[in-house]
């Protein structure tokens, strides 16, 4: 699907919109789910990654194909590696076997997992032997991608002796962490993480529970983006928020203070409020807590004529595409300066912003949703934009609701 994008109506919206669960709570939910049936989910997100999850969980051998789902990947390898009895292969997309998982493996491994590479060394299809797993200490480098360390905390309680996780370095993607610790608190599973050091209770059983998901912050960024390019008196409100957020991504509501945006709480949801004008010419954020909105706010800082160094980064060329390498390609397209490293993007103000631009989007959603906002301020096109269903698949439909023209080429 090609999609051509342009906002014909002034740029005063007042709207309301609701959006579905956070993915990355509802795979946290459902593993704990098939680990403990007597909980209960809400508000579960509708996204890609979490029917593959549903779909994977419910394997009991043969071959998993998890598609573009990173998460589901990590989870689910840490799933299958403690249930005895199933034999499975996960494997995936063409990018998906391009994505390492070799840390994950190698901590399985030390804790007794029997996990073999089908092909590359390092990289997935991955062949899984479930066992029971009795050893309960392991470490890991800190500056991985989270994923690799809830993976191994939520089959923790699981495990007879529960576990302890060493980080060696400095922790990054932090939130991430204590999304999942928390879950594990909210159904009863003693927790401890101090320092470097992070402890998890073992459990049989858990009380029955009904986890709440709640809706996506790096949904909502997009919806921030479109605050900060629209006049003052713009008014969205979304739901279902909470301001006591587990999601690292709720940073937004400080962040976007600097673009005039405010966020009000109220009765589970958010108003996103344009309340003045922008005249800062250039931002400095380090996103190593919330790297999966650099992209939002590098579109925004291009749609305001504002420069951006935005750090932190280093996870972003091993996700759906090199997210570093596809954002400068996509932005130098409407006439923008950008310079990357291995960990941060440099965007220089851009006065004046190329139309009819056609964006690609590397099966990577969030490139997608990135730019999508953009259309407030030149018409421009979409390409494979039916990628937004990995993690939100009414999002074109959302922003028809918002006044954007949406025309399928």
């Amino acid at each position: 699907m090609r999609l051509r994008l342009s906002f014909p109506n002034n740029k005063k919206i007042t709207k309301s919109i609701k959006i579905t669960g956070s993915k990355s709570e509802t795979n946290r939910s459902l593993l704990l789910q098939a680990l403990f049936p007597n909980i209960t989910i809400e508000n579960k997100s509708n996204s890609d990654d979490g029917r593959v999850m549903q779909a994977g969980l419910k394997k009991t051998s043969e071959e998993v194909d998890i598609h573009h789902a990173g998460t589901a990947m990590r989870f689910l390898t840490g799933y299958f590696a403690t249930q005895e009895g199933k034999e499975v292969v996960l494997t995936g997309s063409k990018r998906m076997k391009e994505r390492p998982i070799k840390v994950l493996v190698e901590a399985l491994r030390k804790l007794g997992a029997q996990i073999a590479y089908e092909n590359q060394e390092g990289y997935p299809p991955i062949k899984i032997t479930g066992k029971k797993l009795s050893k309960n200490k392991v470490s890991l480098p800190a500056n991985i991608s989270s994923q690799y360390i809830s993976s191994l905390l939520l089959i923790a309680p699981s495990l007879e002796n529960g576990l302890e996780i060493e980080l060696l370095g400095k922790i990054t993607s932090v939130p991430y962490i204590k999304m999942t610790l928390g879950l594990l608190e909210q159904i009863g599973i003693e927790t401890h993480f101090e320092g470097n050091s992070i402890k998890v209770a073992p459990s049989q059983k858990v009380n029955d529970t009904t986890l709440v998901v709640e809706s996506d912050w790096s949904s909502a960024s997009y919806f921030y983006s479109i605050v900060a390019m629209c006049d003052v008196g713009t008014e969205i409100q979304l739901s279902s928020y909470k301001e006591n957020s587990l999601q690292g991504d709720s940073v937004l509501a400080e962040i976007y203070t600097d673009f005039g945006v405010e966020t009000k709480f109220s009765n589970n949801q958010i108003t996103l409020s344009k309340t003045k004008i922008c005249n800062l010419e250039k931002v400095t954020y380090d996103l190593s807590n919330a790297p999966d909105i650099a992209q939002t706010i590098s579109v925004t800082c291009l749609g305001l004529g504002m420069g951006c160094y935005l750090t932190g980064l280093h996870t972003l060329p091993i996700k759906e595409t090199d997210r570093l390498g596809a954002m400068k390609t996509e932005l130098e397209k409407f006439g923008a300066k950008v310079n990357i490293d291995s960990e941060s993007l440099t965007l220089r103000p851009c006065q004046t912003i190329k139309s009819e631009v056609a964006i690609d989007t590397y099966n990577d959603h969030r490139m997608a949703m990135a730019f999508g906002p953009l259309g407030l301020c030149t018409s421009l096109k979409i390409n494979d934009a039916g990628v937004v269903s990995k993690s939100y698949p009414d999002f074109w439909n959302d922003l028809k609701t918002l006044g954007f023209s949406i025309n399928e080429l």
